[in-house]
């Protein structure tokens, strides 16, 4: 019985841990999605092992990589950042699966961690959240009237809100539906 593939597996299953729980439920506190990340992480994984056993090309592996994403994709709407993770523990699982040698497994798989540590920590730039409110002043709903329109949801939410977007609006309720975006 060939073991060959333990090793890398267990450093991808680390690396893909520090992802998911270190930092991705860290910051947006959602397990909902653990078993799509793991799932297609290990998936991923298996599958580009196998097809490297049978002579195939990294290009063949990259493009199953690419059928189970956007058979992912296609399911359910996934927000940017969801997406995001999504890709990185795809990648991580498919890098660790055709590296072929744990020590440059694990320098590919510390540096992405670190450039999303990075990133999501604000250092570079502050991290936007947003958030979706029932507003009932339907009268800044208006595409002229943004500036009172997000200076109101400041005032109410004492939010730092930057921007904001109105998607539905509902004349008999006299409410509309606002995604503020905001920052800490």
């Amino acid at each position: 019985m060939h073991l060959d593939y333990l090793a890398p597996y267990l450093v991808n299953l680390i690396a893909v841990l520090i992802l998911i729980r270190g930092l991705y439920y860290r910051s947006y506190q959602r397990t909902d999605l653990f078993l799509t990340f793991f799932g297609f992480n290990t998936i991923i994984f298996f599958v580009a092992i196998v097809l490297n056993q049978v002579n195939l090309s990294t290009g063949a592996a990259f493009g199953m990589f690419a059928v189970f994403s956007i058979l992912r994709y296609r399911t359910e709407g996934l927000s940017a950042k969801d997406m995001t993770y999504l890709f990185l523990s795809i990648a991580m699982g498919l890098l660790g699966a055709t590296t072929g040698d744990i020590a440059k497994q694990s320098v590919m798989a510390a540096f992405i961690l670190g450039l999303v540590i990075v990133l999501e920590s604000g250092w570079v730039i502050k991290k936007e959240k947003s958030m979706e409110v029932l507003y009932d002043n339907i009268a800044l709903a208006h595409v002229g009237q943004r500036a009172a329109l997000v200076e109101d949801l400041k005032q109410r939410t004492g939010l730092n809100v930057i921007r904001c977007e109105v998607s539905e609006l509902d004349y008999l309720k006299d409410a509309c539906k606002v995604t503020l975006y905001y920052v800490d």
